[in-house]
């Protein structure tokens, strides 16, 4: 029987999404995420929103590539990766200039905030082949051949990647665990990037850029 898991981060934890025989099967959420992974032992791949294999020095070809891939309106959701010497600083003041002395510019708040949550998932990936990078907006894209209308914040951009996860046969409930405390675009996060995993799993992903760089500066690929 065929399982795969899809992740997010939400609400303080980690909400995955499992998918068994590509059907959606259940949603739940554990504070870290190798919790998460030892409830699913027989998932085939893991597939998770955030940053796994930092570039050194420099910025990642891999956020580039997906931001040309996702287009239109949605290609600013793709954040760049900073370089593991800008996460490997303890404050954001020293974040700041770590990557003004390697890129010319600072790093934003809101990246520097998934520090931990970067580490912790590249620690589990270093040891859990299953775990790979997706980016929702990249997987969204391609399910739906073209670039998306609607930003995910919006009634309408909810609705679009809920109609596009139905097409492709995951039909989420309206009520989940963890639903009351999780934000609705976690939850289509979690489930597209199960969608991806499901790919994966049936030969059928694909990354970006699509071939691995052999430089080790370059840093992960993103999973589709």
């Amino acid at each position: 029987m065929s399982k795969v898991l899809g992740v997010d981060a939400a609400a303080g934890e980690w909400l995955g999404v499992l998918l068994v025989e590509g059907v959606y099967a259940n949603a739940e959420l554990q504070p870290t995420l190798a919790a998460l992974l030892h409830l699913h032992p027989d998932a085939t791949v893991v597939a998770v929103d955030i940053p796994i294999g930092l570039p050194h020095g420099r910025l990642r070809p891999a956020d580039t590539e997906a931001r040309r891939f996702v287009g239109g309106d949605r290609a600013p959701t793709v954040f760049p990766t900073p370089p593991s010497e800008v996460l490997a600083v303890e404050t954001y003041a020293a974040a700041i200039a770590v990557s003004q002395s390697l890129l010319g510019k600072g790093v934003s708040v809101q990246t520097f905030g998934l520090r931990g949550r970067i580490l912790e998932a590249a620690g589990v990936a270093a040891s859990d082949p299953r775990v790979v990078e997706v980016h929702p907006e990249v997987s969204f894209r391609a399910l739906k051949g073209e670039p998306l209308r609607y930003s995910k914040h919006s009634w309408s951009g909810i609705a679009e990647r809920r109609a596009l996860l139905a097409s492709a046969g995951i039909l989420l409930p309206d009520d989940l665990p963890g639903g009351g405390r999780v934000a609705s675009d976690d939850v289509v996060d979690a489930a597209v990037a199960a969608w991806s995993a499901l790919r994966i799993s049936r030969g059928r992903g694909a990354t970006l850029p699509a071939v691995a760089s052999s430089d080790p500066t370059h840093g992960g690929v993103i999973h589709y």
